[in-house]
């Protein structure tokens, strides 16, 4: 190959190095046309391509060479498979490009039971393809899909109204279908929609304008997809308002001389100088150096993967936010959120969830349930629970506070997922709308009396014995003949049994999975005031859950909280049955009773395990007090 051949060609790929990446996503109903349109996007660019290839190789023979060749990896079509099983399988990303921008789509199924699929793919797009059947226009998952293309923060999206050959490209249908469609982005709050009028098996308004549609105007798929405007990484609807920000994903310390804070900078530039503050904990300091693979920088712009070093010695741990001092995120633990329910389990207020925004990761429960939304009508309905794949905007409470900007503003430090505790599975992914100003103004107040203070007068280590099991499995019994052998000998106690309480605290409570959850929240706050006050607290209720049982746990220091699981089988237990409940229940006359329609999850490491079947009351509670006091410090 020439000299000039090996430069064309040298020219040719650093052009395509650098052009921009536009990610988008495919959805619509079942039978629309995505993996038709998908396909000849794959396969007219690739033609493209091919003759780009075709005319820098004919120039090197002109110049008297045959060649090396030039390999170009063309990806393969994977809609083949899907096809040979007759459905698709969660989100198939493919990968093309033109001379002007390199594209990467998530091709997502239509079905509803997949919604959380879309949203995978929706949570890294910039633009959405939102495709329609002419024949048929705006259907259910037309709305469902868009509802979280808004809930998503993608600020563009192209309506392409296939198959309108099957409509002999008649423009009334697609004008109506336009119009439809924008009335319904206007109340969802997309405002950058662009209609196209395409037939994806013909390639019409594909690459270029159609000969039968002389009565549109607009740009082609393709053309739009090369020419809309993308945002800055991590970017929302407001790219351009905010500052530089960099979430820490990692603190490097190679050697004692050296210490920096890697991640990728959002927002805005940042410079060497220029003064930084660290969230949540607000101390300041400059940028003494941007360290890359490629060498240092004095400047580094939004996307760049960096590592900073700072002037002061300040603590830095991974999950803090690196930000501009002059424009700062706001800081709070309690918020208002949309939320995508993707367990299998229903989600219930005040269970416990780990929440992961970014790099960080805290404690985290859905305290109300502020309305659940119909994402086919768009309709509040009022909610006590989430089922897969619901959708509702709730108060969001966190153990410890963040660094944080409404989604539409920043979707990395606006997007989170939360996290079952014990599974460790994805449940539900989320977008932070504001922050509850009610948690800037209330503070802990001191208070020169302390729990330790509490215990000394009494002369006992505080403590919560938690009994839990079936209704009728002794619970009850064994706690109040516990309270009695340690009252006798001086300590100080006291007993919240789940009957009683329920006459006051609880009475407003039923007995549903989210009530239930409710109902433990709060008798475990009131446990941990008792031992703040210096008590010895027994607490005997059901509690079928693990997750609150854990919840229950989390709120003592450690050594406070002992698990006694009162292990009666069921059978048994409805043998005693001296209330009559499991009698009412196999009849129908409760509800939700814990063992016939409700389950109770047994203790997996509880403290201590008592047999009510080989053991009686008073062995058992001999058990529980030995158990107790045997403890340090009790």
């Amino acid at each position: 190959m020439s000299n000039n051949a090996r430069a064309d060609v040298a020219a040719y790929l650093q052009q395509h190095e650098t052009r921009s990446l536009l990610r988008f996503i495919t959805c619509g109903s079942v039978d629309d046309g995505k993996s038709t349109l998908i396909g000849r996007l794959l396969h007219d660019t690739r033609l493209l391509l091919d003759d780009q290839v075709a005319a820098l190789e004919a120039d090197s023979r002109r110049h008297g060479t045959q060649g090396d060749g030039i390999d170009f990896a063309l990806l393969v079509d994977g809609l083949a498979a899907e096809r040979e099983q007759g459905i698709t399988i969660d989100v198939a990303y493919r990968f093309f490009g033109t001379e002007k921008r390199k594209f990467i789509v998530a091709d997502c199924p239509g079905h509803e039971q997949y919604t959380r699929n879309m949203a995978t793919g929706a949570s890294t797009a910039d633009l959405a393809i939102v495709l329609v059947d002419a024949r048929k226009g705006l259907l259910t998952q037309t709305r469902r899909h868009s509802y979280i293309v808004s809930l998503l923060g993608i600020r563009h999206v192209v309506l392409a109204v296939n198959k309108m050959d099957l409509v002999d490209y008649d423009e009334a249908t697609f004008e109506a279908i336009a119009a439809g469609y924008r009335e319904l982005a206007g109340q969802l709050g997309i405002t950058g929609v662009t209609c196209i009028p395409v037939s994806a098996l013909q390639g019409d308004n594909m690459l270029g304008p159609s000969e039968a549609t002389p009565w549109y105007r607009g740009p082609s798929l393709l053309e739009q997809l090369e020419q809309v405007e993308v945002g800055p990484p991590g970017a929302g609807r407001e790219s351009g308002a905010r500052g530089f920000r960099l979430p820490v994903q990692w603190v490097c310390r190679p050697s004692q001389n050296f210490r920096g804070f890697a991640g990728s900078v959002l927002g805005a530039p940042v410079a060497v100088g220029d003064e930084i503050a660290v969230l949540p904990s607000g101390q300041r300091s400059r940028v003494a150096a941007i360290v890359t693979a490629d060498g240092d920088l004095d400047q580094a712009a939004p996307g760049r993967a960096v590592t900073l070093t700072l002037a002061d010695e300040i603590d830095v741990s991974r999950g803090d936010v690196i930000a501009a001092a002059t424009d700062l995120p706001e800081v709070a633990d309690q918020f208002a959120a949309h939320l995508l329910w993707l367990g299998g389990q229903p989600l219930l207020p005040g269970r416990p969830y780990w929440l992961r925004i970014g790099s960080r990761t805290v404690g985290a429960q859905v305290t109300e349930i502020k309305h659940r939304v119909d994402v086919n009508t768009q309709d509040h309905l009022a909610a006590k629970q989430l089922d897969l794949n619901e959708v509702a905007f709730c108060n969001l409470m966190l153990d410890q506070s963040i660094a944080f900007e409404p989604y539409a503003d920043n979707h990395a430090l606006g997007g989170f997922i939360l996290i079952d505790r014990t599974s460790n599975a994805t449940v539900a992914a989320g977008t932070l709308a504001f922050a509850l100003r009610r948690a800037g103004n209330i503070h802990w107040q001191h208070v020169d009396v302390d729990q330790a203070a509490r215990a000394r007068i009494k002369h006992q280590q505080p403590r919560c014995l938690w009994f839990t099991g079936l209704s009728g499995s002794g619970k009850s019994t064994i706690a109040n003949l516990v309270e009695k052998r340690l009252l006798a000998q001086g300590h100080h106690t006291y007993i919240l049994d789940g009957d009683n309480v329920r006459h006051g605290l609880n009475k407003d409570l039923g007995f549903t999975d989210a009530d239930r959850v409710e109902n433990i929240r709060r008798v475990a706050e009131v446990a941990r005031l008792m031992v703040d006050a210096g008590l010895i607290v027994l607490v005997s209720f059901i509690s079928p859950f693990r997750a609150e049982r854990d919840m229950a746990r989390g709120m003592f220091a450690e050594g406070e909280f002992l698990e006694v699981f009162v292990d009666t089988p069921l059978e048994v237990a409805e043998q005693r049955d001296v209330k009559g409940l499991y009698a009412k229940a196999r009849a129908g006359g409760i509800r939700n009773f814990t063992g016939i329609e409700s389950p109770y999850e047994a203790p997996l490491a509880a403290e201590l395990v008592l047999d009510t079947v080989a053991g009686d009351a008073e062995a058992n509670a001999t058990a529980v007090v030995e158990r107790l006091l045997r403890t340090p410090g009790a």
